[in-house]
């Protein structure tokens, strides 16, 4: 029987688990898109998502809540970029947490979406000050003189001080407060900082040449980000390789090693996680978030993730034609997409025609419609009747698209 003191514990270190593995409540911000700038304290306290904390540190710094929200933001798009291709394509809900249940659990998943999400946040509060939006910080005044190469520092370098230090107080902030230690705890903190160093060791530097003609006689340079999808694209790259971690004690520290004692130490870069994903083949009404890959387009050809065998989990997969007006091999087309009107466009290459001397051309052809033909591949659900094949046409475009059978991928503002 469970003596009082332990029943204590026991809550305490559930409510600490539950609350480390909903610290990613915070992206619910980018929800917000079309409701208007966070400008004032009231604001702050209407938030969802929010701990106290968090809204505490918003009043304190209410300018930089809007870098905040596209931060959330753009960790999203990025996450839905990376993983357009795998089972689980970071379709997000209109709940919290946005991805549903798969980042309450400790796995690969979980990792890259922490990771991801610390690093947008200082890439987008560093953005921020680069371009003067914030009153708080500006460019990075400590990247002066001359540099040991010999080009004079000038420009506006990144404060990525400032942007890495506001990640770690707002992100980290439910992991860091007394007494979390669970090994989730330490999982996210791990990634968070994983994260962050995606950006930090990837600054590179910008310059410029000023002389005559272009003969670069001074070159002044700065120290800039690298562009936000070199950093997913690292971050990716560690969540394939991510290594799987079990908590140990070591003297009176709490800390993370590998369940496997035959792989290597990870490194403050790499991604961690504690238990095996799911497969995500099959959707499951009781657990929000997974939504399975029936519906969702494939490649045919591919042998990797996004080939129809895996991307259907074996269920096979139907193949659909699609025949779509469009018009091909033709300038015509470059005239409309360049925003001319067909009377706009008609009138162009009658003036042109004139130009060049061709003469008086009684039928100028402006291009032809065709039917381009497209096949697309869509993952069945296994049951009798629901795979059919059809004859590949002689042109076909297969897509590798993926959408979600219940839920469309947050739409943002590029």
């Amino acid at each position: 029987m469970m003596t009082g003191d332990c029943v204590v514990r026991f809550v305490l270190m559930l409510c600490c688990a539950l609350l480390s593995a909903n610290a990613s409540n915070w992206l619910y911000l980018a929800k917000l898109s079309s409701v208007g700038s966070i400008r004032d304290e009231e604001t702050c306290e209407r938030l969802r998502g929010l701990i106290q904390r968090q809204v505490q540190i918003c009043k304190r710094s209410v300018e930089v809540m809007d870098a905040v929200r596209r931060g959330a933001q753009l960790a999203i798009e990025e996450c839905q970029f990376q993983f357009r291709n795998r089972r689980w394509n970071c379709s997000t809900l209109e709940t919290m947490p946005v991805f549903g249940k798969v980042v309450t659990q400790g796995t690969r998943e979980a990792a890259f979406v922490y990771a991801i999400s610390a690093a947008s946040v200082a890439f987008a509060v560093t953005r921020a000050c680069s371009s003067g939006e914030l009153e708080k910080c500006g460019c990075d005044h400590n990247v002066h003189g001359v540099s040991p190469e010999g080009f004079q520092w000038s420009g506006c370098s990144d404060n990525i001080a400032y942007g890495v230090a506001f990640s770690q107080s707002f992100v980290d902030v439910r992991e860091r407060s007394k007494g979390q230690s669970s090994s989730r705890a330490l999982m996210n903190l791990h990634n968070n900082e994983a994260g962050r160093k995606a950006i930090l060791s990837h600054m590179r530097v910008e310059c410029k040449c000023h002389g005559v003609s272009g003969s670069c006689e001074v070159k002044t340079c700065w120290r800039a980000m690298p562009p936000f999808r070199k950093v997913g694209n690292v971050i990716k790259e560690k969540f394939d390789g991510a290594t799987e971690v079990e908590q140990r004690k070591m003297g009176s520290t709490k800390v993370l090693v590998p369940r496997n004692a035959q792989f290597k130490p990870h490194t403050d870069e790499d991604l961690v996680y504690l238990e095996p994903s799911p497969d995500f083949c099959d959707h499951d009404p009781r657990t929000p978030g997974m939504l399975g890959t029936v519906g969702r387009q494939c490649n045919r050809t591919s042998k990797a993730i996004d080939g129809c065998e895996l991307m259907c989990c074996g269920r096979g997969f139907q193949t659909q034609e699609v025949e779509v007006v469009d018009r091909c091999s033709c300038d015509f087309a470059v005239l409309l997409k360049a925003g001319m009107t067909e009377c706009q466009a008609i009138l162009y290459n009658m003036l042109l025609a004139m130009m060049v001397f061709l003469g008086m051309i009684t039928g100028i052809l402006i291009g032809h419609y065709s039917m381009c033909r497209w096949t697309l591949h869509v993952c069945g659900s296994g049951g009798h009747g629901e795979w059919t094949s059809v004859p590949e046409p002689e042109r076909t475009i297969e897509h590798t698209t993926e959408r979600s059978p219940l839920y469309a991928p947050l739409n943002t503002h590029q």
